[in-house]
């Protein structure tokens, strides 16, 4: 292999969007379940650009009547993710001997995040992210930027996300895809030959 492309959520951080929804309803008129359920549908407009971070943070305050700031809201917004603790020494190893990139619906809010808190994204040389791209998994459009990008071979990038669209999409581009699932990473480490 010469390249590997990963997705962020849930192969390189866990996320749960209900510790933040609990902090928010602490600062606000809305329960952690209505503020869960109001929230929710602005994820895809987020994720592809279709509304910045500024006005997702207004909306949403103004929606659920936050009481705190917008520095307080994209704080809290952002602290759902917690390391995947054993991908980072694979990450490592990798890093050592091919090119690692980035391939992720997400946000701008949540983008400037990773790369703020987690040392290991400073190992990827690049990354294609849906609300820069506007575009998103599954869709092709996003799996064609990465490969002109990056001038990706798909038969020789190896692939790594937890959903089986975006997994059926890159093989169907020639790509070396791996069904993630944190529960079973000794079998992604047994696919790349324990590196």
């Amino acid at each position: 292999m010469t390249a590997y492309l990963f997705d962020i959520g849930n192969v390189l951080l866990r996320f749960d969007f209900t510790p933040a929804a609990r902090q928010l309803a602490l600062l606000s008129e809305a329960s952690t379940e209505e503020i869960l359920t109001l929230l929710a549908p602005f994820k895809d407009d987020l994720e592809s650009g279709r509304i910045s971070d500024a006005d997702f943070i207004q909306q949403s305050s103004d929606l659920i009547r936050f009481r705190g700031t917008s520095a307080e809201f994209a704080a809290i917004w952002n602290d759902i993710f917690t390391p995947n603790e054993p991908m980072i020494p694979l990450i490592e190893a990798l890093a050592q001997q091919h090119p690692l990139y980035l391939l992720s619906n997400t946000s701008g809010l949540h983008k400037d995040y990773f790369f703020a808190k987690y040392p290991f994204f400073s190992h990827f040389k690049g990354g294609i992210f849906s609300h820069e791209a506007r575009c998103a998994k599954p869709g092709e459009a996003i799996f064609q930027r990465a490969i002109v990008t990056f001038d990706l071979d798909p038969a020789s990038t190896v692939f790594i996300d937890d959903l089986a669209d975006n997994i059926a999409t890159a093989r169907r581009l020639g790509f070396v895809a791996h069904h993630y699932h944190h529960e079973n990473h000794q079998v992604l480490l047994a696919q790349l030959g324990n590196p």
